[in-house]
């Protein structure tokens, strides 16, 4: 199944489990295609059932789930990708331990490291952060320019990343890029659904406009 980057979930790490479920749920009833589930302060233990369980509710969906740096969690529960970041296990150990079905993604923020991932078997990039984020402290902005300029440089699927609100999306649409990945916009909305509603609306609206 070849995956459909169109509006990329993270998931926020501060919510309950039951929570998380039910935010999850609803951010894909509104059209997220893809979930990517990102614990940094989680035990293995506490991942891995976060992870099984995202898991079983997104198969009833048809929806991938992508785990965010911890390739042994995205093994234990069978996910349908992994994605890493520049100071994680290089994509080349990754693509070694991981099965050849199981797509892999990684963080990049300048022309080189993104070359870099495509010549090393990425399947896609996630590129940021594109605006300022609350979701992520280090994350820097990118200059202006340069996420046109990294999604030009690389024929693989590129996914912006980093304080996307609804008012940004025709910019961004206008450019080489498969789909938008948004954290706070979604999962801290007071309704998930109708925020991932709403990004898909305009996304979709862009193509015909």
């Amino acid at each position: 199944m070849k995956p459909d980057y169109t509006l990329y979930l993270v998931t926020e790490e501060s919510i309950p489990l039951e929570q998380l479920l039910l935010t999850v749920e609803e951010a894909v009833k509104g059209g997220v295609t893809i979930v990517q589930l990102r614990e940094k302060k989680a035990s293995g233990k506490s991942f891995f059932e976060k992870a099984k369980r995202i898991k079983a509710l997104l198969s009833s969906y048809n929806v991938p789930l992508f785990i965010n740096d911890r390739v042994d969690v995205a093994l234990a529960v069978s996910a349908d990708g992994v994605h890493v970041g520049q100071s994680d296990l290089p994509l080349e150990a990754v693509r070694n331990i991981i099965p050849s079905s199981m797509i892999v993604g990684i963080s990049v923020s300048t022309i080189e490291e993104a070359k870099e991932a495509e010549k090393n078997g990425a399947d896609y990039i996630g590129v940021g952060a594109v605006y300022p984020t609350h979701s992520k402290n280090d994350a820097e902005v990118l200059p202006k320019g340069m996420l046109s300029a990294i999604t030009n440089a690389v024929s693989i699927p590129a996914v912006a990343i980093g304080g996307i609100k609804h008012d940004h999306l025709p910019a961004i649409r206008k450019m080489n890029i498969a789909g938008v990945a948004i954290v706070s916009g979604i999962m801290k909305a007071s309704s998930p659904y109708n925020a991932a509603s709403s990004y898909r609306k305009i996304w979709d609206n862009q193509i015909h406009s």
